[in-house]
């Protein structure tokens, strides 16, 4: 809404993570072609997921697993519905 793509939320006691999600933005993405084994330059768009952690409490290990997850939901929506 006020043009801000990426932002840091931060922690506030007794949080011990907090998930800062950015706005979508139009972006040249690069794509992996698999006949020819090469790579081209697409339209595309991307979104930041920001996870600021308390590592006294949360892994940082856990943190990263738990955004990757969240990206597999973002990328296929369809899992959603089973």
């Amino acid at each position: 809404m006020f043009g801000i793509n990426c932002f840091t939320a931060a922690i506030n006691p007794p949080q011990a993570a907090i998930l800062a999600v950015g706005g979508i933005v139009d972006k040249s993405v690069v794509e992996f072609v698999d006949s020819a084994e090469e790579y081209r330059v697409v339209p595309g768009k991307t979104m930041d997921l920001v996870l600021p952690c308390d590592h006294r409490v949360v892994d940082g290990v856990d943190g990263a697993k738990f955004i990757k997850s969240v990206q597999g939901y973002l990328e296929n929506s369809a899992i959603l519905l089973v």
